[in-house]
């Protein structure tokens, strides 16, 4: 008889074979709830840092923009007043249509661009001088948003740059201050702000169509595509994830924009390039109006809002 039957024989076998078998459940649920206390601990000082500095700051600006109140006295409460108010005081409705308009050149004008210009920089990739034209289009990105508006403001100054290049080639009679006329004031912030986003548009661009499989554009050709059908049918249909994260941040930053206007026209000239962001600082720190300054902030937020969620849904709407 051999020493494995034996064994198999003896008390003590015959006592082991007894126990009721290990439950690996009870290990497998002490592991989850383990990295779930570990995965908690790393998400609570976040999630305390985003309560304390973001939804309570929030829920103090919703609070204080039912009442009448200067900063410093006791509040008075007038509900929705300041609200009535934004719809039905010009002043105060001025800004958001200025805001709206702003997307524009915010956010279509440097998505299009960036479409443009990652195709083309995406044809000689590897080149020196798509690596030049990535830089110099990206620069923009960098730089303070402070210095590009001193910048700009020199530029489109009567005597800039701009105006210098117009007179040199006879197009004197066109030159103005740009950043001081009412007619070109708005669409002058536009361009600095068009110019601050193309290089984060076409950086992003260009990451999506890395990503674009060859063989796509190898079948598209085998069926007689060209350049241009191409790019409808191959390239901006594999972009939806690029396009929505482009065009939200765009938006946001036109819906929300204060320093590049602060910088090159402080709202003016009269009002025409005053924007939700810089009116909210002129009420809560010149005006006084802290309770107006609070509800113009919380239609802002609703405002953007209401523009970046259809706008995602309608960008990612055929993949989900």
């Amino acid at each position: 008889m051999s020493d494995l039957t034996i064994s198999r024989l003896t008390p003590e076998a015959d006592a082991r074979s007894e126990l009721p078998p290990a439950r690996p459940g009870r290990r497998g649920g002490w592991a989850r709830r383990r990295r779930s206390a570990a995965a908690l601990a790393l998400v609570l000082p976040a999630a305390f840092f985003y309560v304390v500095f973001v939804l309570r700051p929030i829920l103090f600006t919703v609070q204080y923009s039912l009442y009448e109140w200067n900063g410093v006295t006791e509040a008075t409460w007038v509900g929705t007043e300041n609200y009535a108010r934004l719809l039905s005081d010009p002043e105060m409705f001025g800004p958001i249509l200025n805001a709206l308009q702003l997307i524009i050149y915010f956010s279509f004008v440097p998505v299009s661009l960036g479409l443009v210009a990652a195709a083309i920089i995406r044809k000689f990739a590897t080149s020196r001088l798509a690596v030049i034209g990535r830089t110099v289009l990206f620069l923009p990105q960098v730089i303070p948003l402070v210095a590009a508006g001193i910048m700009w403001t020199w530029i489109m100054a009567t005597d800039g740059v701009l105006n210098q290049f117009l007179r040199l080639v006879g197009l004197g009679s066109v030159t103005r201050a740009w950043l001081g006329d009412f007619d070109t004031a708005l669409p002058g912030v536009g361009v600095i702000g068009a110019w601050v986003s193309l290089g984060l548009c076409l950086v992003l661009l260009l990451a999506g169509m890395s990503k674009i499989d060859p063989a796509l554009y190898e079948a598209a050709r085998l069926d007689g595509a060209g350049p241009i059908r191409e790019f409808w049918s191959v390239t901006l249909p594999s972009l939806r994830q690029e396009l929505a994260v482009c065009l939200t941040v765009t938006v946001i930053s036109a819906l929300a924009s204060f320093d590049i206007i602060y910088i090159s026209t402080q709202g003016g000239p009269g009002n025409s390039t005053l924007v939700p962001g810089l009116e909210i600082y002129h009420l809560a720190f010149f005006q006084r109006e802290v309770g107006q300054a609070s509800a113009l902030a919380v239609a802002l937020m609703v405002l953007v809002l209401i523009v970046v969620i259809p706008l995602q849904r309608l960008i990612r709407g055929r993949e989900q």
